[in-house]
């Protein structure tokens, strides 16, 4: 048994939370939104009042914050003092390379040990405790954090030092966006040349064009009935947290210079998609602005 302090339990947060108790590991939870805290209480999470309260004799310290400038107020407000000496930082929020690494140092300078492990695999994932880790930091943190982040997880990929983990995500999440973006532009285009939703599937999903946004997250409803398609596109993972990543994405394509037109292409148009009624729809919803001309 570890004792673990988990700071953030929101959609994702709660369930990762939830598998940890479920495994026999002594958890308290620590969230400052009200209805999250009912919702980890009802869980069966313990929850304290303060984020100082819940790491105070803890081992490990898990975050899961919305973004990079949640996690850097909670070192700076007393999470990282409140820890015992030697306590195992577990950032799994997605944040900018550089914020992971200013993190990283914040709690080294602190006396403690720091990976960051950003996830992939949505809600469903984070239920099903199927998530994929992409993990950055020490060989020996990694190994540390390893029978953790398998109760939450089923993929766990050591990507390299501080801030590759997040490196990774970035670069992933940049690649779905293309591809979501790809698919909708196929069906819509489909429609138009009178292909059936279902004929196109079943080409391009055993096809050169198939890919996790057709085959799991397909953009129209019926032949994936799984997918958010079918349930008014519901997230799933929310068209804000697309075009916040993507974000980060844009700031890691102009730190580096990098040749990145169909990302920044991808950027803008979560950006639109985003600014208008997707922010809170799952991201494959962007089919129907696609459909409407509206990105």
């Amino acid at each position: 048994m570890t004792r673990i302090a988990f700071l953030g339990l929101g959609h994702m947060g709660l369930p990762m939370a939830v598998n940890l108790v479920k495994a026999g590991h002594e958890v308290r939870g620590y969230d400052p939104v009200p209805a999250a805290v009912e919702a980890a209480s009802a869980a069966g999470v313990p929850v304290a009042s303060f984020g100082i309260d819940a790491v105070a004799g803890t081992e490990v310290v898990i975050t899961m914050f919305p973004a990079g400038k949640h996690v850097i107020a909670a070192y700076q407000d007393g999470v990282l003092a409140a820890a015992d000496p030697g306590t195992l930082f577990i950032e799994s929020s997605t944040i900018a390379v550089d914020e992971a690494r200013t993190a990283h140092e914040m709690a080294l300078e602190a006396g403690h040990r720091s990976i960051d492990a950003p996830v992939s695999g949505g809600v469903v994932g984070a239920e099903n405790g199927t998530l994929a880790f992409m993990v950055g930091g020490s060989d020996a943190d990694f190994a540390a954090a390893l029978p953790l982040l398998e109760v939450m997880g089923k993929r766990i990929v050591h990507c390299g030092g501080p801030g590759l983990g997040q490196a990774a995500k970035v670069c992933n999440n940049m690649v779905l966006a293309v591809s979501q973006i790809a698919v909708a532009e196929a069906f819509v285009l489909g429609e138009r040349l009178g292909l059936e939703h279902q004929a196109l599937f079943d080409v391009v999903s055993q096809a050169s064009g198939q890919c996790w946004s057709i085959t799991t997250n397909c953009p129209v409803p019926g032949p994936v009935p799984t997918s958010p398609a079918n349930r008014d596109y519901q997230p799933g993972f929310a068209g804000a947290l697309m075009a916040k990543d993507l974000g980060l994405a844009l700031q890691a394509i102009e730190q580096t210079s990098t040749d990145a037109r169909m990302g920044r292409l991808a950027q803008e148009l979560y950006a639109a998609f985003a600014a208008g009624d997707g922010a809170h729809r799952d991201f494959s919803g962007i089919i129907t602005d696609i459909r409407a001309g509206e990105v």
